[in-house]
């Protein structure tokens, strides 16, 4: 019994983070049991959580990789280093929502729920070791943003954008749980993944048909995850039609965990079959990045354009996984960084001008900087990065990936990704120049009604403040980016848990 409470206290330890994320779930149903109204607390507590997690995962990194719940789980530096990026993206879109709920008197509790929820699904799909968790956890995280994209009920937009997201969602996850089934079939009846790789070995069937039925399965799964070309259908109208905090979760937190999963899966079960998911994958990469650019040309609404904008993002992150060594994973998830700050500073611009004009067009951007400074200032070193223009964060964040991905050989790809950037640096340029727009004439009615609080050089809105922090970071991050590859280098090497 004695050695049974050990190694129970010992898994524990491997979950701690998402133990907390639990208890904070707990803590908030019982504040609104004994409470009548919506409290500060919820935010607070919740915000706390996701930073009391991010707390507890650094001192885990390099430490020895543990398998823990009968193999199940798989706890190493790498898994965290996407666990701690998915509970940032949660904890910045903390600080964006509450304005937002306030304006738009949303319910307070079930929106908080639904967020720490779907961050505890995407952990665990971090550290996911065998094919029932790897389709469950995922799923745990979908369910709740199919909630929260249709959160606004009253709302037609939103409604078909739920509609859509839970057909083409539930979709995808029957194609990959067929693949999943092929996968348990050809290796004899195994789930976890290195079994699963042993079964396919020993029975001879990892060049067979049925292993290509699986990673065609698996990637269609994970390319909707991914919003990957031709897998994109529903990005645009969910980005249009759920609300605007939601959508930034979602362009942050669900490509990271769909990221690690990709990552996970392509080499250990696939591993066997690097020469076919690498073809398949830099083919959706290339689509990706040119027709995410080129159709977001022609938006007129700030969300659908940043909903095209994130498939070619995607595109460029796919380059340090496809490249395959200990240099394209730290590419890869040094740009994950920046692009988490970049996008939801751009979200955070979108949220604060949204609830001051109630308009989502980019013609009504016009003229912006002569009502606010602030929010103008802000955009720009969060929008241009996205198009790999300077501040460094963008210019930098981008170039590395090419890099990594010329030195692999992957010559065609990285030829197209910064042809691709120069496309997008034009809408995003042309967006900072609406802004500045001082004319009269040009300055739309949304602008010259604009009304601002009065507020310090410190501004009192949470908006504001994540707005601003999420600029200051985009461009400061750049300018130490060495220093965050060597770190990301160091862990990736320490933990071994891509070969192994």
């Amino acid at each position: 019994m004695k050695l049974e409470f050990d190694l129970r206290l010992s898994y524990g330890s491997t979950i701690s983070p998402e133990c907390i994320l639990i208890s904070s779930l707990i803590i908030l149903l019982i504040i609104d049991l004994i409470s009548e109204k919506d409290t500060p607390w919820l935010y607070f507590i919740s915000f706390a959580s996701l930073m009391i997690s991010i707390t507890v995962l650094f001192p885990q990194w390099k430490e020895e990789p543990i398998i823990s719940f009968s193999g199940n789980f798989r706890t190493d530096t790498f898994n965290e280093i996407f666990q701690s990026l998915i509970l940032l993206c949660s904890a910045l879109c903390i600080p964006l929502s509450v304005e937002y709920i306030q304006c738009t008197k949303m319910a307070v509790m079930e929106f908080l729920l639904l967020i720490l929820t779907a961050t505890s699904g995407g952990m665990f799909l971090c550290g996911a070791n065998d094919s029932v968790t790897i389709f469950v956890a995922p799923e745990c995280s979908s369910l709740c943003f199919y909630s929260l994209s249709g959160y606004t009920k009253r709302d037609a937009r939103s409604n078909e954008a739920t509609m859509k997201y839970l057909l083409m969602g539930g979709t995808s996850s029957s194609i990959s749980a067929h693949g999943f089934s092929w996968s348990y079939g050809s290796s004899g009846g195994e789930i976890q993944l290195q079994r699963i790789v042993n079964g396919l070995i020993d029975a001879q069937m990892y060049n067979s048909p049925g292993t290509l039925v699986a990673l065609i399965c698996v990637m269609v799964g994970i390319g909707f995850k991914l919003s990957l070309v031709p897998f994109h259908q529903r990005t645009p109208d969910v980005y249009e039609g759920s609300p605007t905090p939601v959508v930034a979760l979602l362009s942050a937190a669900s490509k990271v965990a769909a990221s690690a999963l990709a990552t996970r899966i392509f080499n250990t079960i696939f591993s066997f079959s690097s020469n076919e998911w690498h073809f398949l994958l830099e083919i959706l990469a290339i689509l990706s990045m040119i027709l995410g650019n080129l159709i977001a040309i022609n938006q007129t609404s700030m969300k659908r354009m940043l909903a095209y904008s994130p498939i070619s993002q995607i595109g460029y992150l796919m380059i340090g996984i496809i490249a395959g060594n200990s240099n394209g994973y730290a590419s890869m998830l040094t740009y994950t960084l920046f692009y988490i700050f970049m996008s939801l500073g751009t979200f955070a611009c979108i949220i604060l001008f949204g609830s001051r004009t109630g308009t989502d067009n980019i013609r009504d951007y016009a003229g912006l900087y002569i009502k606010d400074p602030l929010l103008a200032l802000s955009f720009t070193p969060c929008s241009l990065p996205l198009g790999g223009f300077p501040p460094p964060s963008g210019f930098f964040g981008k170039l590395h990936p090419f890099w990594c991905g010329w030195q692999a050989g992957l010559y065609l790809l990285v030829s197209i990704g910064p042809l691709t950037s120069v496309i997008s640096i034009y809408y995003y340029s042309r967006i900072i120049g609406l802004l500045i727009i001082e004319r009269d004439k040009e300055i739309t009615p949304y602008v010259t009604n604009y009304i601002i609080s009065p507020s310090s050089l410190i501004s009192k809105s949470f908006i504001e403040l994540g707005m601003v922090l999420c600029a200051v970071a985009s461009t400061i991050l750049g300018v130490i980016m060495n220093p965050i590859i060597t770190i990301a280098q160091d862990n990736i090497s320490s933990s071994h848990s891509i070969s192994n």
